[in-house]
């Protein structure tokens, strides 16, 4: 890998700020912007208050995860300033990489407007398996705390069997938990089979009256007003799907049911492995385009 390429880092959490500091101490040169309040400290990263200064001449523009949550404004929590989407737009260069998470539609229209070349690295294969254990580790630290049982005998379900669906199950069960996964796909169900996941359909959660915890990964509303009803009432939900979530949270709150929509657990409970993992991407992505 090229050491003198310059990244630009402009916005994002403690992924970013990680990621950031990994990059600077691998040798490369790392501009960011949007840190201004963070509680910590770039080594070897040179601050720019503005995203022009920031993204000028720049190998690579990284975005954060998700790049925005308004669609007008740069996604950054850790800045007191707001940093518009369209002035990002006329910052960046033809032909210029910018990666980020979770990229929106309409910033892929502007892509192709501005003439820069934007990849979601949330797509990435690697990243998105290898995100799946922070995500299911989270999850985990938040049942321990908030249910009154142990994970070890519980009756868990979790609706979903796909990258975090299936770290998720299996990390449950070792912890001793009778685990229910629903799925749809064939292929899913034989995977639960091999890996003595007790099996259901997605469509069909006719036992979910069972389940001290239950636990969505599909982004889709599953949980309706429907399922909802027949949930038990000291039965703990998490919700790790994004937006619009998989739960009826207005329902749910009616019937005084638990339920906790987590989003960005990589981003909260391991910043550093998650940093880490976004960063492998980003230079394996840089690496293949490259060889183009």
């Amino acid at each position: 890998m090229n050491q003198h390429l310059l990244f630009a880092i402009a916005g994002g959490d403690l992924r970013q700020q990680r990621l950031a500091d990994m990059l600077a101490l691998d040798g490369f040169e790392v501009r960011i912007t949007g840190f201004d309040s963070s509680p910590y400290i770039n080594s070897g990263a040179k601050a720019f208050e503005s995203l022009a200064e920031t993204v000028n001449g720049a190998d690579c523009v990284v975005l954060p995860l998700p790049v925005t949550h308004d669609g007008a404004c740069l996604n950054t929590p850790f800045s007191r300033s707001v940093y518009l989407m369209d002035e990002l737009y006329r910052s960046l260069s033809p032909g210029q990489l910018v990666v980020g998470g979770l990229i929106n539609k309409n910033t892929y229209e502007k892509a192709k407007e501005y003439g820069f070349k934007i990849i979601d690295y949330l797509e990435r294969e690697e990243l998105s398996v290898l995100n799946a254990i922070p995500t299911a580790e989270g999850a985990i630290q938040i049942a321990m705390e908030e249910l009154p049982i142990t994970i070890h005998g519980s009756n868990v379900l979790v609706i979903g069997y796909g990258r975090c669906g299936r770290v998720l199950a299996k990390a449950l069960q070792a912890l001793g938990a009778n685990v229910t996964a629903s799925a749809r796909k064939c292929a899913d169900f034989a995977w639960m089979r091999v890996q003595g996941i007790r099996t259901a359909h997605t469509d069909n959660l006719r036992n979910i009256g069972e389940f001290d915890l239950i636990v969505n990964t599909v982004p889709a509303l599953i949980l309706d007003e429907y399922l909802l009803n027949k949930v038990k009432r000291d039965c703990l939900i998490i919700d790790l799907a994004s937006k619009p979530g998989g739960v009826d949270l207005s329902v749910a709150s009616q019937l005084g049911l638990r339920v906790i929509w987590s989003l960005s657990l990589p981003g909260k409970v391991a910043p550093v492995t998650s940093g880490e993992i976004i960063k492998e991407a980003i230079l394996n992505i840089i690496a293949e385009e490259a060889m183009q």
